[in-house]
């Protein structure tokens, strides 16, 4: 029997990531193929498989990659070879999304579909513009209409007489190329010239941008400030409250662009708190964690685990690597015996103990040299340390103890290899940097650091040349060494040397500098 296909139209939100619903998430990430349009944020389809096929869509305005009846078509098709699909639309698929028509598209083919509904942008920007779209005292209603359909002609759908006289607040999408035109007709039609507007641009995301004023002003300011879609226009007194309301952008790192450089499975830590505290975040991941080449020297610490008196841990990622491998060769935590373990840090001890492994040591602070500290407290004259790590770490912790008088094995856990990304991504990092277009670039290794300037093609000798203008943070002073021997000097890096701390550092100084310009 064939397998049955299966489309869910799934409203992807208003742009903002963290606003796309659990129920969006579960079903794009059980999507065989993703057709997505071009306001949905890319973010979203890391939720989907690895083998899913994605489809661009398109669709933005004046420019369409697909028509409605292609998009329907790519739909029916996919449906009918028995794959699931995940439709990704913009806001709400039926408000101006055209989900109603890819729906009856799929219920005329027989086939079946889910619809799930998104946070619309209609109703979600004015929120992030501290615009309520009722208010006891200024509005009791709201009107949602299309601002795509030319006001002026005659077989309008669009009664603006009533819209203009129905007394409350007015939101138009897609309403950017029609500016003019819709003010003419609503002042035409009654409304007040000195009614209030708000146009916001790229709503919900850290790029957002609010005009207003009075209706009157309203095609003249939008050109003045260079309003460009995705913008939705609010109409009415309720517009008189974002004065006290706004509250989005009095986040500390509104409007900051953050590059981070960190490894993509691993950038959430960093990325969401930062664009929580409004930030907007570049994701370009200079370095990608891979197994060892050759396992083969692993494999056999592994097996030989029992005769190691202390087994360290210097990041998360060794631990993860470690336990594949166990878990591979068919053992379980029973091969530690009494073995001690040491943790260089709280996210490494939490790994361990995620695999029911409590460390025995944990420095204060996070870094060889504190675990060296720690060591030459104890007596350790002829016992055998094991350190899995990577490839390219320093040598400075098995140097340090072999003086001791330990027996230390250094063997590879994982790699920090140089990642593939696109020439035209690589090409537009590198620009943002030229044009200093970019406020603070953050480094949590030395490889990130090394790798970076290897990907935007920037030499270290001239690498003073292009930051003169542009922060650097880092997790801590190796990397803050590599940094300033490149002629820089990083101007952020927190006490304890973590990415929740880090964070921390990073809002207080762009605090602390608003404070300064206040």
């Amino acid at each position: 029997m064939a397998k049955k296909g299966m489309v869910y139209l799934i409203g992807a939100g208003p742009g903002d990531p963290t606003l796309f619903t659990i129920k969006g998430i579960k079903a794009l990430s059980r999507a065989d193929a993703v057709v997505y349009d071009n306001l949905v944020n890319p973010l979203l389809l890391r939720y989907a498989k690895d083998s899913a096929k994605l489809i661009y869509a398109g669709k933005q305005a004046g420019i369409h990659s697909m028509s409605q009846d292609e998009i329907n078509k790519v739909l029916i098709q996919l449906a009918k070879e028995g794959l699931i699909v995940a439709r990704l639309k913009g806001g709400d698929p039926f408000i101006f999304g055209r989900g109603g028509e890819e729906a009856l598209a799929l219920a005329e083919e027989g086939i079946s579909f889910e619809i799930i509904p998104g946070i619309t942008s209609a109703i979600s920007v004015p929120t992030y513009a501290g615009i309520p779209l009722t208010h006891r005292r200024y509005s009791s209603s709201v009107t949602f209409v299309t601002g795509h359909e030319d006001p002026l002609k005659k077989d309008s759908f669009v009664c603006w007489k009533s819209i203009a006289g129905c007394g409350g607040t007015i939101v138009i999408l897609m309403g950017v190329g029609n500016l003019e035109k819709i003010k003419k007709r609503l002042i035409k039609e009654g409304l007040s010239a000195e009614t209030p507007f708000a146009i916001i641009c790229n709503g919900t995301l850290p790029t957002q941008k609010v005009v207003q004023g009075r209706l009157s002003d309203m095609d003249t300011l939008a050109k003045e400030e260079h309003v460009k879609a995705p913008a939705i226009v609010v109409i009415g007194n309720v517009v008189k409250l974002r004065e006290q309301i706004s509250w989005f952008e009095k986040k500390p790192l509104f409007g900051k662009k953050i590059i981070i450089t960190r490894p993509e499975e691993q950038a959430d830590e960093l990325f969401y708190p930062l664009m929580d505290a409004g930030a907007d975040c570049i994701l370009f991941p200079t370095i990608k964690i891979a197994a060892a080449e050759d396992l083969s020297i692993l494999d056999k610490a592994i097996n030989e685990l029992q005769k190691y008196d202390w087994i360290i841990f210097t990041s998360a990622n060794g631990v993860r690597f470690f336990f594949d491998r166990i878990k591979e060769l068919n053992k379980d935590a029973r091969i530690f015996g009494n073995s001690k373990i040491c943790a260089i840090g709280p996210k490494t001890a939490e790994a361990l103990r995620n695999r029911f492994i409590v460390p025995d040591l944990v420095p204060e602070e996070y870094r060889s040299e504190d675990i060296v500290r720690c060591f030459s407290r104890i007596q350790i004259k002829g016992k055998r340390f094991l350190i899995p790590r990577a490839d390219n770490a320093r040598d400075l912790l098995p140097k340090e103890l072999r003086k001791m008088g330990a027996k230390v094995d250094v063997v590879t856990a994982y790699r920090n290899i140089l990642p593939e990304i696109e020439e035209q991504k690589r090409e537009k990092i590198r620009q943002m940097i030229i044009k200093e277009e970019v406020d603070l670039v953050i480094f949590t290794s030395p490889s990130t650091f090394y790798n970076f300037l290897k990907l935007v093609d920037i030499s270290e000798e001239k690498a003073k040349n292009y930051f003169k203008h542009i922060n650097i943070a880092c997790i801590g002073p190796v990397t803050a060494g590599a940094i300033k021997r490149a002629g820089l000097k990083p101007k952020i890096m927190p006490k304890k040397y973590d990415i929740p701390h880090l964070v921390e550092a990073i809002i207080a100084y762009y605090e602390m500098d608003r404070a300064k310009q206040e």
